[in-house]
């Protein structure tokens, strides 16, 4: 049977590369996080955080911004694959619903296109705790501007 028809094409233009993604993350605040990108599908971005003194609040729970962090980072990543090379994708505003805390382990966001235009992309980010349980949900809008 065939089931082509359940997945939309793929938005990305660039063949996705994990290696790459993580590469661009060392020196910046996504390695100071411990944000690692750890699976590309056809339609989806996914990373890791974890959740320790780099990420708590002072009262022992995954900072939001934190989540907010690793949700923009997704989102934008993914955005950039979207696009041409002499194009690039920047946030121009997100929001997110803190929906569960978590005080340790790891957190593993997933980010999924909701509109891939030629001037501005929607994604959803679901941030999720090792059992599987939502921790926040974020959208992030992108303006794509000329590179440079």
């Amino acid at each position: 049977m065939d089931r082509s028809h359940d997945h939309p094409p793929s938005p990305f233009r660039r063949p996705p590369d994990l290696d790459a993604l993580n590469a661009l993350s060392r020196g910046n605040s996504i390695e100071t996080l411990g944000i690692v990108f750890t699976d590309i599908g056809p339609d989806h971005i996914t990373a890791t955080m974890p959740v320790d003194a780099r990420t708590r609040q002072p009262y022992g729970l995954l900072h939001g911004g934190a989540s907010v962090l690793l949700a923009e980072t997704l989102g934008s990543s993914a955005g950039n694959l979207c696009v041409p090379d002499d194009r690039i994708c920047v946030g121009i505003e997100i929001n997110a619903n803190h929906l569960r805390g978590v005080r340790d382990g790891v957190v593993t966001g997933t980010a999924r296109p909701l509109h891939v235009g030629r001037s501005t992309q929607v994604w959803e980010i679901r941030i999720e705790d090792e059992a599987g349980r939502l921790v926040c949900i974020s959208r992030l809008t992108l303006a794509v501007v000329p590179r440079g």
